[in-house]
């Protein structure tokens, strides 16, 4: 279903988007928590160790016990305004160019829409799409987890209107280039990991076993995510520490700051303090997050659409009697 299939000719652009759209609300809702700890990481310069004194955070366990005795439960949900108009915005467009691109592709060239090239390369570029569309949000949604007590932030209108007279607009796309690097590959080895998994899926289980479709989305989705967030980690956390420059004052409570001038300084400064492992800080829950949020928007993608054609066929039906 993901993807342009000519054989089916079920799922238009709109329906597409209006599917991703509700995949990506309903897969935020459950996976906000381990994103906000996932954020937490990647922006401590202290070593994620017990044995570093001056750490406030270790590990998954012990960062969950300590936000919700310091911040309480509603911690885990911080920033879930505007990371829900990040993940509906996110999914719309990344599904609805994705479904054009492999339509596009399978009528102008000679290349199949169910080609694994051809869902990596429609993949990256349906990422880099909505990635720019939804920007802004992305940032406001990383300060907003961010933020330790007091809040610096009260609400979504004050945090944009403080970050514009403060910073100024361009303030609202810092990361943008570490971010498009590392989307490109990363969501085409999504679509196309996905792609490959449902292929072979679909050799190994005999036909009289395909019974659990829905189980199979999710387990291909699950793999297809921690696959390609592990090969992409670095770039996600150079463009997290991008965003809160110019925020330093909010994240006092949680240890050192820094301020870097660039991706490159970003880069260099992470190397020289932070050591290799630097670049991987937090990729635990990161990838416990991938594989769930992957997982979950494949899986509710498909149900969405599943139930779209369900529909848009009951319907004919009803007309022809």
């Amino acid at each position: 279903m993901v993807g342009y299939d000519p054989e089916a000719k079920c799922v238009s652009s709109v329906e597409a988007a209006a599917a991703g759209s509700a995949s990506g609300l309903v897969t935020r809702v459950l996976v906000s928590p381990l994103d906000v700890i996932k954020i937490r990481f990647q922006l401590q310069i202290e070593q994620l160790s017990s044995r570093n004194p001056g750490a406030k955070y270790h590990g998954i366990l012990q960062a969950v016990q300590r936000i919700f005795q310091e911040e309480g439960l509603v911690a885990f949900w911080k920033g879930h305004v505007p990371a829900q108009f990040l993940s509906v915005g996110y999914g719309a467009v990344q599904f609805m160019a994705f479904e054009s691109l492999t339509k596009l592709v399978h009528i102008t060239t000679s290349y199949n829409a169910r080609d694994s090239f051809v869902h990596f390369v429609c993949g990256g570029l349906a990422a880099c799409t909505a990635t720019v569309a939804v920007q802004p949000v992305d940032t406001l949604r990383t300060r907003f987890a961010a933020q330790g007590e007091p809040k610096i932030y009260r609400s979504l209108r004050h945090a944009v209107v403080t970050m514009y007279r403060t910073e100024g607009p361009r303030t609202f796309y810092r990361g943008l280039t570490p971010t498009i690097i590392a989307i490109f590959p990363y969501a085409g080895l999504q679509f196309s990991f996905y792609n490959v998994l449902q292929q072979f899926s679909e050799w190994v289980i005999p036909a009289e076993g395909r019974k659990g479709g829905n189980v199979k989305n999710l387990v291909c989705g699950s793999c297809a995510g921690i696959i390609s967030k592990t090969l992409t980690y670095p770039f996600d956390l150079f463009k997290k520490r991008l965003q809160v420059g110019g925020f330093e004052h909010a994240r006092a409570a949680f240890g050192q700051v820094r301020i870097y001038r660039g991706l490159l300084d970003c880069i260099r400064q992470i190397m020289r303090e932070e050591g290799p492992g630097g670049f991987f800080k937090g990729l635990s829950p990161s990838l416990l997050k991938a594989a769930v949020s992957t997982g979950l928007v494949f899986f509710w993608y498909e149900l969405f659409c599943s139930l779209l054609c369900a529909l848009k066929n009951t319907d004919s039906t009803m007309r022809k009697d």
